[in-house]
């Protein structure tokens, strides 16, 4: 199992989740059966640059606060080392961890846990683009996080 952390915000207070985001991994994955030996990229950028992004990638001209890419959408991009799984790469929006921290009235560390779990989820296949979905993915959610980090 490997995270990388990409550090684009310049935001050092990024780096205490990394122990946080390495349990969750491990907790999902063991959870729905999946490859133990996978790797994927936690980028954090700023809100001007996850704009960006999801204008250019989704047409939705406005910052959110994470985007999931899953190289298993297009596995023509895979390198696969011993049987390592790359799962993709997500975009976390550093000030919307803060800002939807105050708003949902939860600490930080669960709102960042939140959006990597959320992000996680997405590179898994997970999507709640309708309503029996989402009731699934939030489910999911719900099990993995809320014995870690309360809200």
């Amino acid at each position: 199992m490997e995270i990388v952390i990409v550090n684009e915000a310049k935001d050092k207070s990024i780096y205490r989740f990394k122990k946080d985001y390495e349990v969750i991994m491990e907790k999902t994955l063991k959870l729905l059966n999946r490859n133990m030996n996978s790797s994927m990229s936690v980028i954090f950028v700023s809100p001007e640059a996850i704009h960006e992004i999801n204008r250019e990638y989704r047409g939705i001209d406005r910052p959110t606060d994470v985007i999931s890419f899953a190289l298993q959408d297009d596995m023509s991009n895979v390198f696969l080392e011993e049987e390592q799984e790359e799962l993709g790469d997500i975009f976390i929006n550093v000030q919307a961890i803060r800002d939807q921290a105050k708003e949902y009235g939860h600490s930080i560390r669960r709102e960042a846990c939140f959006l990597y779990c959320h992000g996680l989820l997405h590179l898994l296949g997970y999507d709640h683009m309708n309503e029996e979905d989402e009731k699934e993915m939030f489910g999911l959610q719900d099990v993995i996080l809320d014995e870690m980090v309360k809200r």
